[in-house]
């Protein structure tokens, strides 16, 4: 804009009210330019892996974020993660963008809602101030804190190089408690899944995954002259026991190497029970719960806290049981205390709280565990150091804020993103759902397929133009369900009685089998609780949440539905060699880069740099391995296939391979046609990932099926085909319980029942059981309302 045509009020520094993307081509985008208008509110919408991540995550969000960090030291910059500079001509115009994701919370043990935000933090202090008796410090309630005491010699300077010595103490209260070290709760081993005490150590006696006598822990059994590793274990002494099991650690030299040698329970300890037990692998996973029964710690009654924590009162309630009442009672509680010596702790604690409810988390307390919030739940947990933020004009990034809430509440959380923009922030959301869609100033609809069928911007501009165009999203965004004209008859009944986790009141409900039955009601009425508490775990039952992946980014579809191993074998048959080279982490990888592809180089203070192996190309595999073919491909080419190619060519005469034809039909079932079979597991989606579980695990043997809301990251136009898989899994003989809050799965349902009527303790009861026509026309419950309204539209 020249200044010739400026209007004479606007100053240059006005001009800047756009973010520009040109030729952005990260992942599947193929050469996008888009401009996006500061301080207003964008929705990106496009099928499931049609790029709207890799343009607002992968592009804008990560340059941003690089940039802000090269404003560090060198220094410093060797302690952050290493951002290399996305794939893309130009960006211009960007501000700080902060990210809110689905990430779930550190699976931390110690870490709890308390911890993550500054609530704990608040309330220690208030109690410090205010609780009675007085005890110490902040410290002294913090289960993170353990107490010390020491006592000896301190060397007091006189001046002129005269110095004093004399003896003193120090004791630091922490809050503590000494007997399960701030956990709440205690383990006892069963020694019998240790060892077998009939054989010697060199015998094989240890059962530990991980210990054998051939590795580094058979140099220190022998070598540490505590016991003999030929005798068997139950002609051990007292003491040799006491050394084999619990000896503390202790410097010991084997064979002129220094060592550590700590006894089994010890070890185990630290190995396995400091870190949170999901996160294991599968094999030490089962053995942790063989071996290890957790219970509530007896000494602290599971608060975690010493007794002098608890001892210290205010208005007859400890910190333990502040932390233990739901969020929204917090509140009220913080809200009648009046002391002016802490008056501005007390308004930033009541803020902070009152935060909570508004964003519809007020049904969690602050000992909840930070690593057992679903991802929506993470997701406005974050949300809520942003809401009272004094920042303004910084780009706020947002990845389907509405997954996990009732439609009741998503009218809550749109206010929320409103009131982000209205401070003069630019809002960006990936979103599928059209309530949330209705409130965009400016929309970016990317498409028109997934994957390679991806990748290009299909419309740009005012809600109302995406309505007229003709895009997937524009001839979806006014689909409605219609109820069924007949539902199911049930062929049995799954019953529950007396359910009481969490919130539940004693709740006696049957669920029909052989239909598709549907738990609904806001977040936080305990329909999980109900799911988790009282049917998962029974003879049959096969839960698919959206629990994270855990996988390197070694690890990729393939691996991880086991397509890989037929793969393998029908290389191996058509070739006469053995399967091993055909595994890029096995005999088979490029020696270069290790079967990674890529080649990382160090660069001490400065950023890693990647760069594609040049000896594979990227290939991963050595070259000789790539002389083999089956069907006239290579296995990197094989790698390189969709799962929608990879279908037609191993169900050809050539390459046929029933096993893994059987597998992909399942991928392309749950409607992940698009996907790469070698693409890295750590750039999927939480829908995809999802849906890759429930590819793995719809093979298992199971008679009920239970999917925690499916629909999670699915564009409109994909939950048609997710209702007919499901209505296929249902025709095939399985139960299938879904617990979701997209109504057009609860309009196809067979049967509903509706948990509520509220969050927390005032939800947990049954306010429905019945067929959605049903639900509809009695239009007695929050969730009858909302699926009458959705219906009838």
């Amino acid at each position: 804009m020249s200044m010739a045509t400026r209007s004479p009020g606007l100053h240059d520094a006005d001009s800047h009210d756009l973010i520009r993307v040109q030729g952005a081509r990260e992942n599947n985008l193929k050469d996008v330019s888009v401009e996006i208008p500061k301080r207003r509110l964008t929705v990106f919408t496009g099928v499931s892996g049609s790029g709207k991540s890799s343009l607002v995550f992968g592009t804008i969000a990560a340059e941003s974020q690089r940039m802000i960090n090269e404003t560090y030291s060198a220094f410093l910059q060797g302690f952050m993660p290493t951002l290399s500079r996305p794939e893309v001509d130009m960006l211009d115009g960007l501000t700080t963008a902060i990210i809110v994701d689905q990430e779930r919370m550190g699976a931390n043990p110690r870490s709890t809602v308390g911890t993550a935000t500054d609530a704990n933090a608040m309330l220690r202090i208030l109690f410090s101030r205010l609780g009675q008796p007085h005890i110490g410090s902040p410290n002294a309630y913090s289960f993170n804190v353990p107490s010390v005491k020491a006592s000896g010699a301190i060397t007091i300077e006189r001046g002129a190089g005269r110095t004093k010595t004399e003896k003193a103490t120090f004791n630091r209260l922490g809050g503590m408690c000494p007997r399960c070290e701030g956990m709440g709760s205690v383990n006892d081993i069963d020694l019998a899944q240790l060892y077998d005490d009939s054989k010697s150590l060199n015998e094989g006696a240890l059962t530990i995954p991980g210990y054998s006598m051939d590795g580094w822990y058979g140099r220190i059994f022998r070598g540490c002259g505590y016991f003999d590793p030929d005798k068997p274990i139950r002609k051990y002494t007292k003491k040799e026991l006491y050394d084999l099991l619990h000896k503390e650690p202790t410097k010991i030299k084997v064979d002129g190497i220094n060592l550590t040698y700590a006894g089994l329970i010890p070890q185990i300890q630290k190995s396995y029970l400091s870190k949170d037990v999901d996160a294991l692998q599968p094999h030490i996973r089962a053995f942790v719960e063989r071996a290890v029964t957790f219970t509530t710690c007896p000494e602290c009654d599971g608060t975690r806290l010493t007794k002098e924590a608890r001892s210290s009162k205010i208005n007859g309630k400890n910190i333990a049981d502040a932390c233990a009442m739901q969020i929204s009672d917090l509140a009220d509680w913080v809200r009648k205390l009046d002391e002016p010596s802490v008056a501005p702790l007390l308004t930033g604690l009541q803020h902070l709280l009152d935060s909570f409810a508004e964003i519809g988390l007020g049904y969690l307390s602050l000992d909840r565990p930070a690593g057992t919030l679903s991802g929506g739940e993470a997701q406005r947990t974050k949300m809520i150091r942003h809401l009272g933020s004094s920042l303004t004009d910084v780009t706020y990034v947002f990845d389907e804020p509405t997954i996990g809430l009732h439609p009741h509440d998503i009218q809550r959380m749109n206010n929320l993103l409103l009131r982000l923009r209205d401070k003069g922030n630019t809002v960006l959301v990936v979103e599928h759902k059209p309530e949330t869609i209705a409130i965009a100033d400016h929309v970016v609809d990317l498409g028109p397929g997934a994957g390679t069928g991806g990748g290009t911007i299909c419309y740009e501009g005012p809600l109302a133009g995406l309505r007229s165009s003709d895009t997937i999203t524009g001839r979806h965004l006014d689909d409605r369900a219609s109820l069924k004209e007949s539902v199911r008859a049930a062929a049995g009944a799954l019953e529950v009685r007396g359910a009481s986790t969490h919130n539940l009141q004693d709740v006696d409900v049957d669920i029909p089998l052989g239909v598709l039955c549907v738990l609904t009601g806001v977040a936080g009425s305990g329909k999980s609780s109900l799911i988790h508490g009282s049917v998962a775990g029974r003879d049959g039952v096969v839960v698919i949440d959206q629990g994270a992946i855990r996988g390197s980014r070694r690890s990729n579809p393939a691996t991880y539905t086991g397509l890989l191993d037929p793969i393998r074998k029908a290389f191996a048959k058509a070739n006469g060699v053995k399967p091993a080279l055909f595994s890029s982490n096995s005999e088979g990888a490029c020696p270069a880069c290790n079967g990674a592809g890529v080649i990382y180089t160090d660069l001490g203070v400065m950023a890693t740099v990647e760069t594609t192996c040049e000896e594979c190309e990227g290939r991963r595999f050595q070259a000789s391995v790539l002389e083999y073919t089956l069907g006239g491909r290579n296995i990197a080419e094989v790698l390189a296939m969709s799962v929608t190619e990879a279908e037609e060519f191993f169900g050809d005469a050539e390459a046929r391979t029933p096993a893994a034809h059987k597998i992909l039909d399942r991928l392309a079932d749950v409607g992940l046609g698009y996907l790469t079979l070698g693409q890295p597991l750590t750039t999927l989606s939480g829908g995809e990932r999802q849906r890759l579980k429930l590819a793995t695990q719809m093979a298992e043997k199971g008679d009920i099926y239970i999917l925690d809301e499916p629909t999670t990251g699915l564009h409109l136009a994909d939950v048609a085909q997710l209702l007919g898989l499901l209505d296929r899994l249902v025709d095939s003989g399985k139960s299938v319980i879904v617990i979701e809050h997209h109504q057009a799965v609860m309009a196809h349902a067979d049967w509903i029942i509706d948990l509520g009527p509220g969050a927390g303790h005032d939800g947990g009861r049954i306010v429905f059981e019945g067929t959605p026509a049903d639900l509809v026309a009695a239009r007695a419950t929050l969730t009858g309302e909302h699926l009458a309204d959705y219906v009838d539209h």
